[in-house]
């Protein structure tokens, strides 16, 4: 595999139950991601559970012709690496499979930027944001050194603490594609987010360049406001969970 996306996806998600399985264009928002993925010369795996209630992501998998990997529960970080062992993978790009628009040929730049000598390649500051255009790279060597001393039962879901942790991680921040980029909220983690890119699927096609989404809403302004107002809930959200990790990863270490 050149160019490896391990789709992290769980059916057991609480702010938007099965949201991985809500309409897409044509199929849902688990396969649009497949295939948007292969789209972009990407190679998917999806990167799930043994959890029961994510059987159906093995059918769906198959039937679209990506690789299937079922690990922990709540445990990603380890899930990843199992992963990637796994599949003898020196190194991905993780996509999130709440990120329907991203950005394929970000992916790979990063990607191509990793393999230069870096560990890991963060988003770039606008995506981090909530634009959701490109999710981060990293070396398989970086996951099992971030493991070590975590709970197989621990919630890793954020695990950015875990790794940033580390000593003599050479990382930098993938670059902006221009000097002014749009910014919208394009994940997918509340029913308004579903509305907004619901509609531009309607209108820009499942496989439209990031480019010209972007377009489309900047020479339509109102779209953005129709779920914007979710961001920093979100923002919250995420910030709570990191505190979460770090607080577990001291009571391990103790």
């Amino acid at each position: 595999m050149k160019y490896p996306g391990l789709i992290t996806v769980r059916c057991s998600s609480s702010r938007l139950p099965n949201k991985c399985l809500l309409p897409f264009g044509e199929n849902d928002v688990i396969t649009h991601i497949i295939n948007r993925s292969k789209h972009y010369n990407l190679d998917p795996i999806v990167c799930t559970s043994k959890d029961p209630t994510d059987d159906i992501l093995v059918e769906i998998a198959e039937k679209n012709g990506a690789l299937i990997f079922r690990g922990h529960l709540e445990n990603k970080l380890m899930r990843w690496r199992d992963c990637c062992n796994n599949f003898k993978l020196n190194d991905f790009h993780s996509i999130d499979a709440d990120d329907p628009f991203f950005d394929g040929d970000l992916m790979i730049q990063s990607l191509e930027l990793l393999r230069e000598g870096y560990d890991m390649v963060y988003p770039t500051e606008s995506s981090h944001k909530g634009s959701a255009t490109v999710g981060f790279s990293l070396k398989t060597k970086i996951i099992e050194e971030a493991c070590k001393g975590v709970e197989e039962n621990q919630d890793t879901e954020v695990m950015w603490p875990l790794i940033e942790r580390l000593s003599n991680i050479k990382s930098i921040v993938l670059p902006e594609k221009s000097k002014s980029p749009y910014l919208a909220r394009m994940t997918l983690d509340y029913e308004e987010d579903y509305w907004l890119l619901n509609s531009i699927e309607r209108i820009c096609g499942g496989m439209a360049p990031r480019d010209e989404i972007d377009t489309f809403l900047k020479n339509n302004p109102d779209f953005y406001k129709i779920n914007w107002f979710r961001n920093s809930q979100w923002k919250e959200n995420q910030q709570s969970k990191e505190r979460r990790i770090s607080k577990n990863q001291r009571t391990y270490s103790d």
